[in-house]
């Protein structure tokens, strides 16, 4: 079965990654691998990635933090991966103050920075559909057909996105891969789980250290270094 990869890269790095020494991860081989313990049957085609460039000023290591993350989507094209870049909006706001015992209240609240994360969702949800709706548009005997989605993500806003396509195109299959490693304890989302044909609620710890890029990726050009302090 055809299957097309859409990983949410915020969500991926958070639930899986960060705080962890397998950050220099290659993301192809574990999708593989994970595809194939499902259903041998399960041919990944192609991945798409989806994130948005670091701010310096605000990320813990500053220009070092920014240096890795470029230098990881370079590792993943060399992969013959799909980068899609957001952005991030920084703006000044106000919240409530948190103290703890008090319920949060609008009347004591403070200036802030607020840091979003823009787009990502929305081009998530947006290729998953075209992707649905180009290959519905193929003959069923169409070599090239893809025939499964296949969504890394355990944010909830995915919900509507996998419930239009079960709906507008019953015969593309959906699979969920919850970005959580084997000793958390977080709950997947059951909105996410309802609406797939399979899931697959942790990753292994295992798999994670199989799957890492070699220190050092040759290429046509420069090659590409594991970050020294990943």
């Amino acid at each position: 079965m055809k299957t097309a990869c859409f990983v949410d890269g915020y969500n991926f790095y958070y639930g899986l990654l960060n705080n962890t020494s397998y950050k220099w991860l290659d993301l192809r081989k574990l999708i593989e691998q994970i595809l194939y313990i499902q259903n041998p049957s399960f041919q990944l085609e192609k991945i798409t990635y989806f994130t948005s460039p670091i701010k310096p000023d605000l990320a813990r290591r500053g220009v070092l933090s920014d240096e890795a993350q470029k230098t990881y989507i370079r590792a993943l094209k060399s992969s013959n991966i799909e980068v899609i870049m957001g952005r991030h909006k920084l703006e000044r706001a106000r919240a409530p103050i948190y103290k703890k015992g008090e319920k949060a209240d609008r009347n004591k609240s403070c200036d802030i920075w607020l840091l979003e994360e823009k787009e990502t969702d929305v081009n998530v949800a947006l290729y998953m559909y075209r992707t649905a709706l180009l290959e519905s548009q193929k003959l069923a005997n169409d070599l090239s057909k893809i025939e499964q989605i296949l969504l890394v993500s355990g944010d909830t806003d995915m919900t509507p996105a996998l419930k239009m396509i079960k709906e507008d195109f019953p015969s593309m299959k959906i699979g969920l891969i919850f970005p959580q490693r084997e000793n958390l304890k977080r709950t997947p989302p059951g909105s996410l789980i309802e609406l797939a044909d399979w899931s697959r609620k942790v990753v292994k710890e295992s798999e994670l250290n199989q799957n890492q890029f070699p220190d050092r990726i040759p290429t046509k050009k420069k090659p590409i270094l594991k970050p020294s302090y990943w």
